[in-house]
């Protein structure tokens, strides 16, 4: 006892040295600067947390100074959260920054849009008092919504029951009175939405779509989704996070799944953004199509734009941007035609290993006893007419054929970026560009000239080779109703002078 009471006296004194200021401060004078004047938190839904922003507050002076309060004006009934210099709450008491020097406030805010009368919700952050009184805004706009969520329990959150058997998908199956998705208010799932066997959903012009991490949409089989929008009301599937800072990040939510059975699914003036697959299409019948896909933008998927697998597809005015494996991959066989379609991935993100466009007709999987299994299928057609395909790749059109079965296909009055420098190519027969069996029209490498690659603008300018260089079709009007001519462009657009 007698040795450890000097310890004692000595870490007591350490921590009352390093608490005492070795600085002297002068109050704040009503000079600080501020990195914006107004903190706008853009829109987040009701009930649901924003994200964190930041202010920066700047003391030019070359003295070091003392602000002696900093609040925010509604107090603690405000809906905004602050931490100033690494301290939470809503009221600050002297507060010091040293001189030329700067602090932090980082804001946040959950705002229930049943408990305020305006959806603008406002409010300030106070700096300091009377004639020295500054201030900076805080706006946020907070909308409702229908949310469709799985149940909670004691045992653990609700998981999907498919084909019998229980899965560990986290979700449920949509109800009779919710299969219509209106415009109204936005829809925000958690988990995945899923469409029960023998029924629709019907996705009004104008609807809303919020995905939650790790949430999508399953259209079961025997179910079928149509999704109509129209050219001034499209239907949109995205994230949750409304934040400006979330409008292009790539895989904030799961996937749309058309799952084996189900059938003439339609989507039409729709945009899908930021998902880890933009849609996911299983199964094949070759009599009808199992998903119909027309003026439709898919961007910033962090896997695939479209995958689909021994499915039958038909596309018209289609645009499918960046991508992380492949803008479209027909895998597995199946039956695909698209016409007037652009896909260009440029994306950025990371080294992609996949082309632009990739058809083939066969799946590697890991079987259950732990052995690789390569399967074949019929590829009944793969027909791509007045297309463009394009990107950051050298290559970004392959067709990957294993001998064994059908491999029907027809490229016409395309524009494709096929570079192959290294020969890797040379000994796939399928890419015979020369083939007019299977080619006709194309070019090769020639300049798409597209508005904006960075920001997913595809429309071409007046310097394409794609002008005029496709063939008339029944697809009269492009992707924004523009009426093509009797000798069109290729793509989804009719060109522009930027």
């Amino acid at each position: 006892m007698k040795n450890t009471l000097p310890v004692l006296a000595l870490i007591l004194s350490i921590i009352v040295m390093s608490c005492r200021k070795d600085f002297n401060t002068v109050p704040s004078y009503g000079k600080l600067q501020f990195s914006k004047d107004t903190v706008f938190l853009d829109t987040i839904f009701s009930n649901i947390g924003s994200a964190t922003y930041n202010l920066k507050v700047y003391n030019k002076s070359n003295k070091t100074i003392t602000i002696p309060e900093i609040k925010l004006e509604n107090g603690n009934t405000s809906n905004y959260r602050l931490n100033v210099d690494g301290l939470a709450g809503d009221n600050f008491n002297n507060i010091d920054i040293l001189a030329n020097d700067s602090i932090y406030i980082f804001i946040e805010t959950t705002i229930d849009v049943n408990a305020v009368t305006n959806p603008l919700y406002t409010d300030k952050i106070l700096f300091d008092t009377g004639e020295n009184q500054q201030d900076v805004a805080l706006v946020t706009l907070v909308q409702d919504a229908h949310f469709i969520f799985p149940s909670k329990s004691s045992s653990g959150i609700e998981t999907l029951t498919i084909d019998g058997k229980e899965t560990e998908i986290q979700g449920r199956f949509l109800t009779d009175e919710e299969l219509t998705f209106t415009n109204k208010k936005p829809y925000v799932i958690y988990g995945y939405a899923a469409v029960p066997p023998s029924k629709t959903l019907t996705i009004e012009a104008g609807a809303k779509i919020h995905f939650h991490n790790n949430s999508g949409l399953i259209i079961d089989k025997d179910a079928n989704l149509k999704a109509n929008g129209t050219l001034g009301e499209k239907v949109i599937f995205e994230g949750d996070r409304l934040e400006h800072q979330f409008s292009e990040i790539p895989g904030q939510w799961g996937v749309i799944w058309i799952r084996e059975g189900s059938y003439d699914n339609e989507l039409n003036h729709a945009q899908i953004k930021n998902g880890t697959v933009g849609l996911l299409v299983d199964g094949q019948d070759t009599s009808s199509p199992t998903l119909t896909i027309k003026n439709t933008e898919i961007y910033n998927s962090s896997n695939y734009g479209v995958l689909g697998r021994n499915t039958h597809i038909e596309g018209e005015n289609l645009v499918i941007g960046s991508a992380g494996q492949s803008a479209l991959a027909c895998t597995f066989g199946g039956k695909y035609t698209f016409t007037h379609a652009t896909f260009a991935n440029f994306w950025n993100n990371s080294i992609r290993q996949l082309p632009s466009v990739l058809v083939n007709n066969h799946i590697t999987y890991i079987n259950t006893s732990n052995e690789e299994v390569t399967e074949i299928n019929d590829l009944v057609a793969a027909n791509f007419t007045n297309c463009i395909i394009e990107g950051n790749n050298n290559v970004e059109f392959v067709l990957d054929r294993i001998d064994g079965t059908t491999f029907n296909y027809m490229i016409e009055n395309c524009l494709i970026k096929f570079n192959d420098f290294n020969n890797s190519f040379a000994d796939n027969n399928e890419l015979n560009f020369e083939d007019s069996l299977h080619y006709q029209n194309n070019i090769l490498n020639g300049e798409p000239n597209f508005k904006d690659v960075t920001r997913n603008e595809f429309i071409i300018g007046e310097n394409s080779d794609a002008i005029n260089k496709a063939k008339a079709s029944a697809v009269s009007e492009d992707i924004l109703g523009i009426t093509r001519s009797p000798s069109p462009d290729m793509g989804a657009y009719q060109h522009i002078t930027f």
